[in-house]
């Protein structure tokens, strides 16, 4: 008499997806790892390694010193401009075109999601895909303010009226956008499944989705390398490389 194997922590989440009226997926600097964009605090690769956030990412900064604001931000807006979207961006696109997923809210302000492919994509934190002038409203494309951070004597970019330009993202400082966020604890709330991937679950507000689904019902998997405080609750956890993960849990509804 033959014993089945045990399923895999990835057919056990290709089943979850199968199964779920809704699915909602949280997205954290993890998941842009592989395309070579670091996350904030992993030792010695970490965005905040070198740098003190609140010196040179918080709105005071910003409007006492955009120079210093920007020398930071600059190299981030260069840094970004050979990066792609990785096939961990590319699954979750290909979950939501399958309808396995209904919508992506991501803590990340890459824009790599939108250029995979994602259609319903709530970024709670903003994008750099693009900056405005808290003046004159006017607001500018990436390459555009790439071009006039380079043409800027004192490396500041700024509107045809010459004010400074501000990256569209939520600063230290600064609130997330009421909408997006209402939006996404809604969503939360009536959500079968929520999927985290690659995300601590440390920054709140956005780290208070687990609990709201599970407080409706749902339940939470969990795609990260390292410890989250949803670990106990999770009812999958996959804890390898997030593009590997995602690869074997897209073979898996394949196979089945």
């Amino acid at each position: 008499m033959s014993v089945s194997a045990a399923p895999t922590g990835a057919a056990r989440l290709a089943e979850r997806l199968r199964a779920a009226s809704g699915t909602v997926v949280l997205t954290g600097a993890g998941i842009s790892v592989p395309s070579g964009i670091p996350d904030f605090r992993s030792p010695g690769t970490g965005l905040w390694q070198d740098v003190d956030p609140m010196a040179v990412a918080h709105i005071e900064v910003f409007k006492r010193d955009p120079e210093r604001f920007w020398h930071f931000y600059g190299d981030r807006f260069a840094k970004l401009q050979d990066k792609r979207p990785n096939r961990a961006h590319a699954a979750l696109a290909e979950l939501e075109r399958r309808g396995l997923v209904d919508v992506v809210v991501t803590q990340n302000v890459d824009g790599l999601h939108a250029e995979a492919g994602t259609a319903d994509l709530i970024e709670v934190h903003g994008s750099l895909a693009h900056a405005s002038c808290g003046r004159c409203a006017a607001r500018h494309e990436r390459d555009d303010v790439r071009a006039r951070l380079a043409a800027a004597p004192d490396g500041v970019p700024r509107c045809d009226a010459g004010h400074p330009l501000k990256p569209d993202v939520v600063l230290f400082g600064e609130l997330l956008p009421e909408a997006a966020l209402a939006r996404a604890s809604a969503l939360a709330a009536r959500a079968d499944l929520l999927l985290c991937v690659g995300s601590s679950l440390e920054v709140y507000p956005i780290a208070q989705l687990p609990q709201i689904t599970l407080a409706g019902g749902g339940a939470v998997a969990l795609i990260t390398k390292g410890p989250t405080p949803y670990d106990g609750d999770a009812a999958v956890k996959l804890a390898g490389d997030v593009v590997e993960e995602l690869d074997a849990v897209l073979a898996a509804l394949d196979g089945s």
